[in-house]
């Protein structure tokens, strides 16, 4: 038996292809411009790697996910899962091509949504606060960080195109700050005053504000989506001072919104798990050497996988083939 799960990232879509036994057969990510192209097809990249024919589930995730808040067969959820793509990043038609042909094959599809203001798992303080908290990936983010961890009570902290920190107490997920509203990621990033300025003016739309408001704001990047994180890291290594500052800005406001979420936390926090390109990162800086000045050793911080988001897919596929009814207070719902 086998099981598949899909992270539909900003830079690319990561596959993890699973065992029964939780075993990793193999991890791959297809470039967003390369699908779009259709140099790659996600089929072909999956059958040379498995047998499909084994394949016994597999999880994906879409966009903000939005359109539902179960996990539902994909032929339940409608209009892939989303109310709007706009205000979403940058939009490249990739993802699009990939949800397109998996929806099109043979293969036992679920779907994890999103969490926002119709999420019944959540703790209704959050749903009040904010209309949307966070992509679906990142309850397969949380799913492994759960795996990996052991813990019950934990903040996760995924840093890559973007941030965002999600809170699980009991076992489940409370509630998330999302990137448009919080910490800065490297692309994407909260929209200050000055943004919301240009937006009323007319010199750029929200989602442009929001597509440029990370680290690459203070360093002075623009360009494709996926050549930024490497763009940024270069500069940084080469002694650039708004390099510098950018990264070192960003770090501190994940560690303000760490610091927030865990005083919203009920129960004391175990720790704090580290993932994404830039949460995982130890070199040209350590992320988790950085960010542990702020906290001065108060937490107990675990780094897990960059492909996180696709490591949990799977195992939330696999978990739901097996009988699962929740993951993480998320609702498990295959009835036909």
């Amino acid at each position: 038996m086998v099981f598949i799960g899909m992270d539909h990232g900003t830079t690319g879509i990561s596959f993890c292809i699973m065992s029964q036994d939780g075993e990793t057969i193999d991890i791959f990510k297809i470039d967003r411009e390369d699908s779009k192209s259709g140099k790659v097809s996600a089929i072909e990249e999956l059958s040379k790697r498995t047998d499909l024919s084994k394949v016994k589930l597999m999880a994906i995730t879409y966009a903000m996910g939005d359109g539902f808040n179960k996990i539902l067969p994909i032929d339940k959820v409608e209009d892939r899962g989303i109310l709007s793509i706009n205000g979403a990043g940058k939009v490249t038609g990739g993802g699009t091509l990939v949800f397109s042909e998996l929806e099109s094959s043979d293969i036992p599809t679920v779907m994890i949504p999103g969490l926002h203001k119709n999420s019944t798992s959540l703790n209704e303080l959050f749903n009040a606060a904010y209309s949307h908290q966070a992509s679906p990936e990142k309850i397969s983010i949380s799913y492994n960080a759960l795996k990996e961890s052991g813990w019950s009570n934990f903040i996760v902290a995924d840093i890559s195109s973007n941030s965002v920190d999600i809170l699980i107490e009991d076992s489940k997920i409370k509630g998330a700050m999302d990137a448009c509203i919080g910490a800065m990621g490297v692309v994407h990033g909260p929209l200050d005053l000055e943004m919301i300025r240009d937006i009323d003016e007319g010199r750029r739309t929200a989602n442009e504000c929001f597509s440029h408001g990370g680290a690459i704001k203070i360093a002075g990047i623009d360009g494709k989506v996926a050549n930024m994180k490497d763009q940024l890291l270069e500069n940084y290594r080469n002694g650039d001072e708004k390099a510098k500052l950018a990264i070192d800005t960003l770090i501190m406001t994940v560690a303000m919104e760490i610091a927030g979420l865990d005083v919203v936390c009920e129960n004391e926090i175990e720790g704090i798990v580290l993932t994404g390109s830039i949460g995982s990162a130890t070199e040209p800086f350590n992320f988790q050497d950085e960010i542990n000045r702020y906290f001065k050793g108060k937490y107990d911080l675990k780094v897990i996988s960059k492909e996180s988001g696709a490591i949990g897919a799977a195992q939330i596929a696999r978990d739901v083939f097996n009988g699962a009814d929740e993951i993480l207070g998320v609702e498990v719902d295959l009835k036909k």
